[in-house]
Formats: structure tokens, C-alpha cells, sequence
């Protein structure tokens, strides 16, 4: 399939996370559609954000910063500059592109313009978007009964508790998406969710009020991408069809219309590292593309395993193609 050139802007596409996942994507997308609305989660609280977060009130810029970067059509000593991350002293452990979005925060006296203004800098291609302004803590709910509070705390308290995630939610209750991402929603040709961290980069989007109906009410297909790697402490031992569940958990009934699945097998030499902190592959299990179709899902088996410096990550043009043929074929 041919790339878009800039004159043909592409398909709209709308896509849903956070963290590494939704970056890698953003990097091949943007390679056939120039037409992208990025909705990111800002409820994480820990590293270099959450400090931020802390010191000066703002919302955590780490997962926005990963997106614009992705985005970003800008020289490679830029993308190292803005990628730089302290080694020593009081700024230890600081990333300097999350200094610049707090500096640019202090300046216009908004996230969401500094969010805007830097973009704008750095030549993004579509747009990049908060899920909403609201200053929102992650909790969990854990099948024994116990709730865990931080988005940071999670893996490490569900992983020493053993005990799986029931639910999450979202404090305070009310928290509003963006007009500019409810109106990309309405005028999207797909709707893309994930990959990324199911309980702390994906979902979170979902409990921001309003968000799951206006994505439900949208004509445009809705795709779930799922992991290639479990995530321990979030998702141990969970199969293609339990990362649907949750989403349709924290959702509603038919609310996915397609789910992209990697069938790929790992390199033994790769997949020992990941074994060893407790990661393992997520298994499409027998009947469970029968189990999907009758939930009115279908189900899109590709080989789609990417791996760079020993890190597992999918195949973003790949991806980007199997999508971009989807939002053109609806």
C-alpha cells in the first residue's frame, strides 16, 4: 500500500494510551496519514512526571512528551535534546523534554497551550492531546478486595499482594475530555485503542466522563490493539481475550469492532529477558477468535514482532498499514 504524500492528508485517525506503546504506533502512523489526533492518559505519578506533578501542581508531561516526540518532524540532535535525561544532581533523573513542558506550562498558564505551542515548534504532525485537565489519581481494585492508589503503585502492590485487578477507577469522578478530542471522536474514520499498559495507559482514557459513549456513538470502527508481552503486576498470564474483557470491563458491550493480535513467535534469545522479569508472551488460546466473533469482534492475526536492542515492541508500519486499509475500507 502506498504511504500519503503531504498533499494527500490521509485518513482521520484517533488514537488511544499512553506510555511506549501509543509512541511506537504514532512513529509508523504518521507515516501514512498526516490527519492523527493523539488522546493520552496523564495519570501517571511516578519517575521524573511525578515529581514534576508534585512540585509544581501541573499534569505529568512524560507520556504527552513521548507522543509529540513521535510526531515530531524534527532533526536528531533535537529529538536527543528533548529525550535528555539528567544523570547527576538535583536534576537527576529529570528529562528535559518534560522541563520544557513545565517551563512552557508556566509561561502560557495552561497545559493544554503549552501542549499547543510545543507542537507547534517541534512541526508535529496531527495533534497531541491530554485526556483531560483534571488533576486524576489511578486506583485499583484487586480481586481480594484491596485498592491500591497511584497509577506508579500498581504493578508493584498488585505483584507483591498476587492478587489480580478487578476494576480501576478514577479520582475526582468528574473529569472532562477536551471539546478538540470529543470533536476528533465525532469526526474520525477509526478509533484506535491501545497498545500500551492495559490498567494505566489504556483504560484510564476510558473513565474520563463521557468518553466511552461518545467513542461507542462515533461511526468509525473501533480497533484494540493488545500486547505482545504480558505486564507483571497488570496483566499476569492474561490471553488475547482477557485484555478484551477488560476493556469491555471498563466499557460497554459491543464496543469493539475489530482486535489486532501478534502470532509472531519471539526469539528465544530475546524472550529469556523478558521470562526473567516476568513478562511472557499473550497467547491467543483455542476458541478464542470463535469467542470474540460472537461478542461481534473480529479478530486480525498478523506477525508483527519488532525487536531493537533486545526490546520487544510491534511493527509500527506494519500496524500503521493493517489500520490505515481498515479506515479506508469502512
Amino acid at each position: 500500500m502506498k504511504k500519503y504524500n503531504a498533499l494527500d492528508k490521509g485518513p482521520k485517525v484517533v488514537a488511544i494510551g499512553g506510555g511506549t506503546g501509543l509512541s511506537v504506533l504514532l512513529r509508523g502512523l504518521k507515516e501514512y496519514t498526516s490527519n492523527i489526533t493523539a488522546i493520552v492518559t496523564v495519570a501517571d505519578d511516578g519517575g521524573g512526571s511525578g515529581i514534576l506533578r508534585e512540585d509544581l501542581g501541573m499534569l505529568p508531561p512524560g507520556d504527552i512528551r513521548s507522543c509529540i516526540l513521535a510526531l515530531a518532524n524534527t532533526e536528531p540532535t533535537m529529538e536527543k535534546l528533548l529525550q535528555f535525561r539528567f544523570k547527576d544532581g538535583r536534576l537527576k533523573g529529570q528529562n528535559f523534554g518534560n522541563l520544557l513542558i513545565a517551563a512552557m506550562n508556566e509561561i502560557y498558564g495552561s497545559f493544554e497551550l503549552a501542549i499547543k505551542e510545543i507542537s507547534n515548534i517541534l512541526a508535529v504532525t496531527g495533534k497531541v492531546l491530554p485526556m483531560t485537565l483534571e488533576n486524576v489519581t489511578l486506583y485499583a481494585v484487586l480481586e481480594n478486595g484491596q485498592i491500591v492508589k497511584g497509577e506508579s503503585n500498581i504493578p508493584l502492590k498488585n505483584k507483591e499482594l498476587g492478587s489480580k485487578i478487578d476494576h480501576i477507577y478514577m479520582e475526582p469522578k468528574i473529569s472532562l475530555p477536551l471539546d478538540e478530542a470529543l470533536e476528533a471522536i465525532e469526526e474520525a474514520d477509526l478509533i484506535v485503542l491501545g497498545p500500551g499498559s492495559l490498567y494505566t495507559s489504556v483504560i484510564p482514557n476510558l473513565l474520563v466522563n463521557n468518553m466511552v459513549e461518545k467513542i461507542y456513538s462515533s461511526p468509525a470502527p473501533k480497533v484494540y490493539i493488545t500486547n505482545i508481552m504480558t505486564q507483571p503486576g497488570e496483566t499476569d498470564g492474561y490471553t488475547v481475550l482477557d485484555h478484551v474483557e477488560a476493556i469491555l470491563k471498563h466499557s460497554r458491550e459491543h464496543f469493539l469492532d475489530y482486535v489486532i493480535a501478534n502470532i509472531e513467535k519471539i526469539p528465544d534469545s530475546t524472550l529469556k529477558k523478558y521470562i526473567h522479569d516476568g513478562s511472557e508472551p499473550v497467547i491467543l488460546e483455542d476458541r478464542e477468535e470463535e469467542i470474540l466473533n460472537k461478542k461481534g469482534i473480529k479478530l486480525i492475526k498478523e506477525k508483527l514482532v519488532d525487536v531493537k536492542k533486545n526490546y520487544i515492541r510491534h511493527n509500527s508500519l506494519k500496524l500503521s498499514e493493517i489500520l490505515t486499509n481498515l479506515a479506508i475500507q469502512n
